[in-house]
């Protein structure tokens, strides 16, 4: 495993116990800025976080999954000495509560506060946008949305006002709350309100999720094919109704009302599973809200071409919060990562910054600017007011900006300027 990880990712291995001094100094972890812990063992990536600030680590996350553990995760971190915490089943499921309130997006994401949606759908046969081009977008829809990105095939793009939209583009937009919303009824891609749950596989996504919607004020079921693993979950979630039963079966998913639940969520250990499931889903319950758990990413391509509804993969998510937190600790001058989504495989980001008064972006109007090839300002939030940037716009200290870029790794919001408008 650790030749092929050097192959693939092409990064230098140590072999040898992480949680062990002698063996963290060895892979010079007393001179490293951030030291992420994750195996399969909460206990031993604490540990080693332990032993990393000892040794000299500036940061140290640990990927903590157990609830027992995560849910004292602030009371321990002092003493463990651990910057920040990553609980992937938690995490995806919070992503996947957030989507279920867009039926119609693949996915949903959130910049300022909950105040902006990044929201991703496919553009179906039929609908009033196919063949259109995205100048004409204004006077077809009575909602003010910005367009960032396309994903057509394996090509990304992110299209001027020329650009002509086809059935079956997969197409990522920003807009407020109200906004997004108006946009997917106007384009009559409104299905009904999710209000109640059936999650197939009751392991930890299953029970973070249950207990997730259930704040949210889901009706919520869980299904799982253990006995022992119902009684728990029947005591961790007296809320939840709990199933025992065969979820894979197609007569045991009928008597569990499948007919009569908004979402449905595939969430067993097995991929193959989760997959099969979803399609019949699909396939016999048309208006029920399908998610797909994927465990093993070098399925997730395949798994796209195929009609599983949204698909969530825990670890892609638990990687892209390390990834926005390791930003975060850039030093920049004017402009800091608050928010970051990675999105295609990581072929594309979305990231919000903070402006301070030392940034070159601010006060100069944008078509002054000269911002390189491939970055996009999406969206401003002042305060609260939402602003769909023109030409005109000047940036202020203290706005939020949202960029999207096809050029991974923007850690300072300067850096979309060629370096002569930095002068």
């Amino acid at each position: 495993a650790m030749i092929r990880t050097g192959e693939n990712l092409d990064v230098l291995c140590i072999n040898g116990n992480g949680a062990i001094a002698s063996v963290q100094r060895e892979a010079e972890v007393d001179e490293c800025d951030l030291l992420i812990a994750a195996t399969g063992s909460d206990e031993l990536n604490m540990f080693s976080c332990l032993v990393a600030k000892k040794v000299g680590a500036k940061h140290t996350v640990a990927r903590v999954r157990a609830p027992g553990y995560y849910d004292e995760i602030r009371m321990l971190a002092d003493d463990l000495r651990l910057s920040f915490a990553i609980n992937p089943d938690l995490n995806c499921a919070n992503d996947i509560a957030q989507a279920l309130r867009f039926p119609a997006a693949i996915k949903a994401d959130t910049f300022a506060k909950g105040r902006i949606e990044l929201l991703h759908f496919e553009l179906p046969e039929g609908c009033i946008l196919d063949g259109k081009q995205l100048s004409e977008l204004p006077k077809i829809v009575k909602a003010k949305v910005l367009v960032c990105a396309v994903q057509r095939g394996e090509q990304v793009i992110t299209p001027s006002g020329s650009f002509q939209l086809a059935a079956g583009d997969k197409v990522s937009f920003v807009a407020s709350k109200k906004d997004a919303g108006e946009f997917f009824k106007q384009l009559h891609l409104i299905q009904k309100p999710v209000h109640s749950a059936m999650i197939i596989g009751g392991g930890r996504l299953g029970y973070y999720l249950g207990r997730v919607l259930l704040d949210l004020g889901f009706s919520v079921k869980i299904a799982d094919i253990r006995q022992e693993r119902c009684e728990q979950l029947s005591t961790l979630l007296p809320g939840a109704t709990i199933l025992c039963g065969d979820g894979t079966d197609a007569a045991f998913l009928r008597e569990s009302g499948i007919e009569k639940t908004d979402s449905f969520i595939s969430a067993t250990n097995i991929d193959e599973q989760n997959v099969l499931l979803s399609m019949y889903v699909r396939k016999n319950y048309p208006d029920v809200k399908v998610v797909t758990k994927v465990n093993r990413n070098s399925f997730r391509k395949m798994f796209e071409t195929l009609d599983v509804g949204s698909i969530y993969d825990l670890n892609a998510s638990a990687s892209n919060l390390v990834v926005r937190y390791a930003r975060s600790l850039e030093k920049t001058v004017g402009s800091k990562v608050e928010t970051m989504y990675q999105m295609v495989d990581g072929k594309l980001e979305a990231l919000e910054f903070r402006v301070t008064e030392s940034s070159h972006v601010m006060g100069t109007p944008l078509h002054e600017l000269n911002i390189r090839e491939g970055y996009l300002i999406a969206c401003i939030n002042r305060q609260g007011l939402i602003i769909f940037p023109n030409g005109s716009t000047i940036i202020n200290p203290g706005d939020s900006v949202i960029v999207v870029t096809n050029h991974p790794g923007l850690t300072d919001l300067d850096a979309i300027l060629d370096e002569g408008a930095k002068a």
